[in-house]
């Protein structure tokens, strides 16, 4: 009866492990990080990012400068000369809302350049990992860096590498 139950137990074993699947991993902050042109994409999403900051700052700036005033000069003010002094600031500051949502809204300036800096990069990265699914007949490869419930992982099954080469970086 012992050796039947110890047969079935070692045939399930090894059925299991015959349907068992290849899992790996990479690291895409350590791939992004290795990738000039994603350098590059980055400092000029900064710099474009920071140009439309100091300009809606300037603006900004000057609303408050015309509320201060309002407040300051206000009983010095007929009601009239309040109110379209209100209207003035309440036009700048849609004005303001307006241009802030041109630059950083959903649709906006940066996300636009955005999408056409970093999405190229993404989609090679994307497609070099698909490849190399297919290749090494991977079920699954995670994003270590996206992944926050990795507690460990053995570099020796880490791919990062292996992309960077696909992609044509040697590190």
């Amino acid at each position: 009866m012992k050796k039947i139950i110890l047969s079935f137990l070692l045939l399930v074993a090894t059925t299991f492990g015959l349907y068992a699947q290849k899992v790996a991993y990479v690291d895409s902050h350590y791939i992004l990080d290795n990738i000039p042109a994603f350098h590059s994409a980055k400092e000029q999403l900064n710099k474009a990012s920071k140009g439309y900051q100091e300009e809606l700052d300037k603006i900004h700036q000057e609303i408050e400068k015309m509320r201060s005033e309002l407040k300051t000069e206000s009983i010095l003010l007929t009601p009239d000369m309040i109110k379209r002094r209100k209207d003035v600031i309440i036009t700048k500051q849609k004005s303001y809302e307006s241009l802030q949502k041109k630059y950083f809204g959903k649709e906006g300036s940066i996300f636009k350049k955005r999408k056409s800096l970093i999405k190229p990069i993404q989609d090679d990265i994307f497609n070099a990992l698909q490849r190399i699914a297919e290749e090494g007949s991977y079920a699954i490869i995670m994003d270590k860096a996206l992944q926050g419930n990795i507690i460990f992982s053995d570099p020796k099954y880490d791919l990062s590498d292996v992309v960077l080469e696909r992609l044509g970086y040697k590190n």
